[in-house]
């Protein structure tokens, strides 16, 4: 038996090995054999990306486009005036064209850019300060020892399974004591503390030596010059998964603001498209504006995933390595 034909025998038996259990050095390598398999993903995508792809054309349809039966796949004619219709008059109350939606809310400065600027101000606050407290406590929790430390940890861990709207009366009155209803604190400060975050930190500090932390002790660092020197840049692919999850988070918060909101000038992105609804409804003629703010609204989240997404998978994957 030549060198060659024992090659190819042990290449044969190394594929079925790796057959069995799934491990592939190169993914494509199976295609022809495993192309069926893909098929309820790709089919799970398109259930995915049609309504995103029906919001985008939608958004760029005319008003008798958006009355045709059957509902058109393709706009016949793409058209910018679900955003701004330079036709429009707003003295003139009978007219043919749309009005825009950044030609809407005449009463509040800088119209729908207002809410826009609300939740961009308020979910980097929210983002910033969340991620330093919650990195602040995982680091004491998981590299100092003091009394009641698993008491506090405990309790950390146990308020996540509390239902978040049990807080929603509570923080109303607490807010409304303090005069922050219709303002920014009302939207910031009560959101800083989240437990998941300090958990999931706990959960990745543990993977880092301590011996790193005690030399650095030794050679006379102060604790908050280890923790940003040192502790905070290794945190760096946990901090972008969770600045992921809270930015996503606080940029769909709906029910909270709502609440607090006293002012249409005050409403963030998803309370501003709730009102929008709310005047538009049954108005065929409004839908193309309200697709359009929806598009608008989703940008920023896709956005972030797709800049930060090598950091957010690599964060997920090592915070489980002990």
């Amino acid at each position: 038996m030549s060198a060659v034909e024992l090659t190819k025998k042990q290449q044969k038996a190394l594929d079925k090995a790796m057959d069995r259990g799934g491990n592939f050095t190169n993914p494509f390598e199976k295609r022809s054999k495993n192309k069926w398999r893909r098929s309820p993903l790709y089919l799970l995508t398109v259930v995915m990306i049609a309504p995103y792809y029906w919001m985008i054309t939608s958004s760029f349809k005319s008003v008798k486009e958006l009355q045709e039966v059957p509902p058109t796949v393709y706009p016949k004619n793409w058209i910018s005036g679900n955003y701004y219709d330079k036709n429009f008059d707003p003295m003139q109350f009978q007219q043919d064209v749309i009005q825009g939606l950044f030609q809407r809310y005449p009463d509040i400065k800088f119209g729908f850019f207002r809410f826009m600027y609300n939740s961009v101000f308020v979910n980097i606050s929210i983002t910033i300060l969340t991620l330093f407290i919650g990195s602040l406590a995982a680091y004491v929790v998981a590299k100092h020892r003091f009394r009641g430390k698993r008491a506090i940890y405990l309790t950390i861990i146990g308020s996540m399974m509390i239902p978040w709207q049990v807080g929603l009366i509570p923080g109303f009155l607490l807010v409304d004591d303090f005069g922050w209803l219709n303002t920014y604190w009302a939207y910031i400060i009560p959101a800083l503390p989240k437990a998941f975050i300090v958990f999931f930190l706990v959960q990745y500090l543990s993977s880092i030596p301590d011996e790193l932390i005690e030399a650095a002790r030794i050679d006379g660092a102060r604790e908050f010059t280890i923790y940003w020197r040192i502790v905070l840049p290794l945190l760096k692919p946990a901090l972008v998964a969770m600045m992921i999850f809270t930015a996503i988070g606080e940029w769909n918060n709906f029910l909270w603001p709502l609440i607090i909101v006293q002012t249409q000038d005050m409403a963030n992105l998803p309370v501003a498209l709730a009102f929008l609804r709310n005047t538009g409804a049954g108005n065929i003629g409004s839908q193309g504006v309200i697709m359009a703010a929806s598009l608008i609204t989703s940008i920023p989240t896709i956005l972030l995933f797709f800049l930060t997404q090598k950091h957010f998978i690599r964060g997920i994957a090592l915070s489980g390595l002990k």
